[in-house]
């Protein structure tokens, strides 16, 4: 019983660094909030989303960030998320042109609405990064 808070922190530390190298700070403000109100979510998202989904080795970083841009902008209301997964996009390869391009690509699935709505939370991130790009 004893080794199960280390398997525990294990993963923990584990996901955290899968978090740091995808979404960098933005991601560990997210697991910094979460924690404040929901430890054990906090704990989830990092040890199970990024130390066991996000660690896979089956999809490489760049289109795991296309699949969840594809996901989040489907969803809608997903802003905020948005925000961090457009930066983590950046972070492990995409161009601002390729972003923009899926985005463009999720308005034939999911409507235009939702679709303007991540551009819009894209074109903030691009002008935060000085890497707006040209229309």
């Amino acid at each position: 019983m004893a080794r199960e808070p280390e398997a525990r922190r294990a993963r923990f530390e584990r996901g955290m660094a899968v978090l740091s190298e995808v979404d960098g700070i933005a991601g560990r403000r997210v697991i910094e909030a979460l924690a404040g109100i929901s430890p054990e979510l906090a704990h989830q998202v990092a040890a199970w989303g990024f130390g066991e989904i996000y660690a896979r080795q089956e999809l490489p970083p760049r289109e795991r960030q296309l699949v969840t841009l594809g996901a989040l902008t489907a969803l809608g209301g997903c802003e905020a998320q948005l925000n961090v997964h457009i930066n983590a996009a950046l972070n492990v390869g995409l161009s601002p042109t390729e972003v923009v391009e899926a985005l463009l690509h999720a308005a034939v699935y999911c409507g235009f609405p939702r679709a303007i709505n991540a551009t819009l939370v894209a074109k903030d991130v691009f002008t935060e990064r000085g890497i707006l790009p040209a229309p």
